[in-house]
């Protein structure tokens, strides 16, 4: 377990820390302020500050993000009217630090009840200094000047021109892909050593090495050698399309095309029904003959083919749940991962090293999807504002993102159950 447990969190922290570092560099290349660079959710453990962003590790080992200024997620605690801080002035006569925390104190702060703020265009702040409500007090703000927030984290102000919606549209749409990007690049590459530790690529034929006693397959005929060739008269060249075709049709008659002694043959075949993780699939009964080749170009191609083909299925499956109709059982949360991963880690080095690449791919296409809240639907917004020609008021904005988010927590919380019903129960 807890192997399991370090396993998981090494693979769920290198797949965010990708992801996330991909929207910090570009954002940064944009001109765009990150605040913030988390690794974990939660309370924070500790953090530090290097070029106007803070880096934070929190306690919970699951997710992360990249906080850039202005945009929907990034909202500051508001500093309202009463609110006590302390300010620490610097040198030329400006503000340089604000504290809002009482978990800390700045070294010859000056208390101000705040009174108003303008912190994103003219900077400045007033209030009553002292407890003194005679005389308002009104100070300039530095334009990087840093703000400690209420659990004790220091970020920077974000000023008009370091946000978000300041920069190009084409370089917010790259910000926005750039986590995505990441994550299939780090599958590229995963696979890549995947291949030279291995010491070549194994690919599955659609060939039949053998077939299982009693099998649908083996009473049809089916034997080792045969090649199906197609599938109710759809020509496949993979085993893994010819199996998602028979998995569509339990209990149903289905029509194979088989190469066999050098003839071609139809073989009508019913795929026996199999309950696979709360699915109902069909099953024939065959294992499918593989190759192997141990050239230095089919290792590095290997990163390449082997993240296609991934791809290939993950849109297979995209594409069943449209059309046969979606279920819970399609999707997995973070305790299908963890059940993966406690498998994956039982298997040795080289399965964990193949689970981070297909999850990377997964999360890089789950991103990719339209929805309010993910990189896709962020892509969606800036398609909008190219056709528009001016962007959504960021209210409008800040609405859609947080209805997606609402509706993806609640998603998450439906795939969990679902999946502590599965696998524990």
């Amino acid at each position: 377990m807890i192997v399991t447990i370090i396993t998981f969190i090494i693979v769920f922290g290198i797949l965010v820390i990708v992801h996330e570092f991909g929207h910090f560099y570009f954002a940064k290349r944009s001109g765009i302020l990150v605040r913030e660079f988390s690794v974990g959710m939660g309370p924070k453990a500790v953090a530090f500050r290097r070029h106007a962003t803070t880096y934070t590790l929190r306690f919970l080992p699951i997710g992360g993000y990249v906080r850039m200024a202005g945009v929907a997620d990034d909202e500051d605690e508001e500093l309202k009217p009463g609110t006590p801080v302390s300010l620490q002035i610097g040198d030329d006569g400006l503000v340089q630090s604000i504290n809002a925390s009482k978990k800390t104190t700045l070294f010859n702060g000056i208390p101000l009840s705040v009174t108003a703020t303008d912190l994103e265009k003219d900077l400045w702040i007033e209030g009553y200094e002292n407890g003194d409500e005679t005389e308002l007090k009104h100070y300039q703000v530095q334009h990087d000047a840093t703000i400690i927030e209420n659990d004790g984290t220091e970020v920077q102000i974000a000023p008009v021109d370091v946000q978000f919606q300041s920069a190009k549209l084409w370089q917010r749409m790259l910000t926005n892909f750039a986590g995505p990007m990441n994550n299939f690049i780090l599958a590229i590459i995963t696979f890549a050593i995947l291949a030279f530790m291995q010491g070549g690529v194994t690919s599955v034929t659609t060939k039949v090495q053998s077939t299982t006693a009693n099998s649908v397959a083996r009473q049809a005929g089916i034997k080792a050698g045969d090649e199906i060739i197609a599938v109710n008269g759809k020509k496949n060249t993979s085993a893994q399309s010819i199996s998602l075709l028979i998995q569509d049709s339990p209990n149903k008659r289905v029509n194979l095309t088989v190469k066999q002694n050098g003839q071609t043959r139809k073989i009508a075949v019913k795929p026996a029904a199999k309950t696979v993780s709360g699915n109902k699939v069909g099953q024939i009964g065959v294992r499918w003959a593989t190759s192997t080749d141990t050239s230095l170009g089919a290792k590095l191609a290997y990163g390449f083919t082997g993240s296609w083909n991934i791809t290939k299925q993950i849109f297979q499956v995209l594409g069943r749940m449209v059309t046969h109709g979606f279920s819970l059982n399609d999707l997995g949360g973070p305790v299908a991962i963890f059940a993966t991963t406690s498998q994956a880690a039982k298997s040795g080095l080289r399965q964990v090293i193949y689970l981070l690449a297909v999850l990377s791919i997964n999360l890089g296409i789950v991103n990719l999807l339209p929805i309010p809240a993910l990189d896709g639907g962020k892509l969606l917004l800036n398609i909008v504002e190219g056709i528009r020609g001016k962007p959504l008021r960021v209210e409008t904005e800040s609405v859609i993102t947080l209805i997606g988010f609402g509706l993806l927590m609640l998603l998450m919380v439906l795939v969990t159950w679902n999946d502590i019903q599965r696998y524990f129960f």
